[in-house]
């Protein structure tokens, strides 16, 4: 196993700045440890950069098949650090309005950008790649917004979850509003969001927001046996379910973007026309039409999204291996393709 510190080599790092580890192993499993423990790892701008940083390596190796996700310390994560974040985001965004990012590009500044946060902690974050989270402690703010992101959750007995921002008159804006009441019961999920109590892993995993609660020296060995499980499966076709079934629970965030496409793609075409030429009008409606024609197609059911993976993952070479392995009494080779 190969361990490696994600940062900006470029950006000037800044003392107790490393503090995301990322360790890929021969298995196909890579570990991200968020080693900030001076801070109950929570994340200032560079720790959250770094851990977008992870996340988006992770997500383009085709080699890594899942991460685990863990801790160190009694925290697991804890989300922004308070002290240094408020004062770095608000410094950032008075540069974004005094014009020194440009109009419509990304707002990126010395390497930062305003949505590290967010993307650090997997809020429409395209990764279809499994994710274990290995939970050793406390697990609130930017750590709930991160586990609503997650597939599988184990936790220790010691580890607490709670959704707090209520308690310091803040919102949970990284997606867990969204996401909980999708991911447990409705009553449960409202539980945690209105009292907004500290809750230890028996009472997350009596409501459904954990698979297992094992003592802490078993955490890392419990995580990787679910990570093993998973890779004995076909990569491309297990991260074809996972995104089938996200975007069946979550379907409407992809509609809605593609109409928003339309709409963008409609009013650019009608800017052009001109009353003192037909011709402007006559394109116009031609454009209007083929946009509209394209958004019907585009615009599916959850289950007519599922029949387009489908019909990708069984023209895979390792949807031709797994039956002949079956066949021949041995265990698959895939190839990831």
């Amino acid at each position: 196993m190969t361990l490696t510190n994600v940062s900006g080599s470029a950006r000037k790092q800044r003392g107790n700045s490393v503090a995301i580890h990322y360790a890929k192993g021969d298995d196909h499993i890579v570990l991200i440890t968020i080693d900030r423990p001076e801070a109950k790892n929570s994340a200032d701008m560079e720790h959250f950069k770094q851990l977008r940083d992870a996340w988006e390596r992770f997500g383009a190796d085709d080699d890594a098949w899942v991460a685990i996700i863990t801790g160190v310390g009694d925290a697991f994560f804890t989300g922004a650090d308070l002290k240094r974040y408020i004062p770095e985001i608000t410094k950032f965004q008075e540069q974004v309005k005094q014009g020194l990012v440009a109009e419509g590009a990304v707002a990126e500044i010395d390497g930062y950008r305003m949505d590290d946060g967010v993307k650090a902690v997997l809020r429409n974050v395209e990764l279809y790649k499994p994710i274990v989270a290995a939970v050793n402690g406390f697990c609130t703010a930017g750590g709930m917004e991160m586990l609503g992101g997650v597939d599988i959750r184990i936790a220790c007995p010691e580890a607490k979850f709670a959704v707090m921002e209520p308690k310091r008159g803040l919102f949970a804006g990284g997606g867990t509003t969204v996401r909980l009441p999708r991911q447990i019961p409705w009553p449960q999920a409202m539980e945690m969001l209105l009292c907004a109590d500290l809750i230890p892993a028996s009472r997350a995993y009596e409501m459904g927001l954990l698979n297992a609660v094992v003592p802490r020296e078993q955490l890392l060995e419990t995580a990787y046996a679910f990570a093993r499980r998973i890779t004995e499966n076909a990569p491309l076709a297990v991260q074809a379910t996972k995104r089938s079934a996200l975007q069946g629970l979550y379907s409407e965030e992809m509609q809605v973007g593609k109409v928003r496409d339309a709409v963008k793609a409609l009013s650019t075409v009608l800017d052009t026309v001109r009353t003192d030429d037909p011709a402007t009008a006559r394109f116009a409606i031609t454009v209007a039409s083929e946009v509209l024609e394209g958004l019907g197609k585009d615009l599916v059911t959850a289950f007519e999204n599922e029949s387009r993976i489908s019909g990708t993952i069984f023209k895979t070479e390792d949807a031709k291996e797994g039956p002949r392995a079956f066949a021949e009494k041995r265990a698959p080779n895939w190839q990831a393709r």
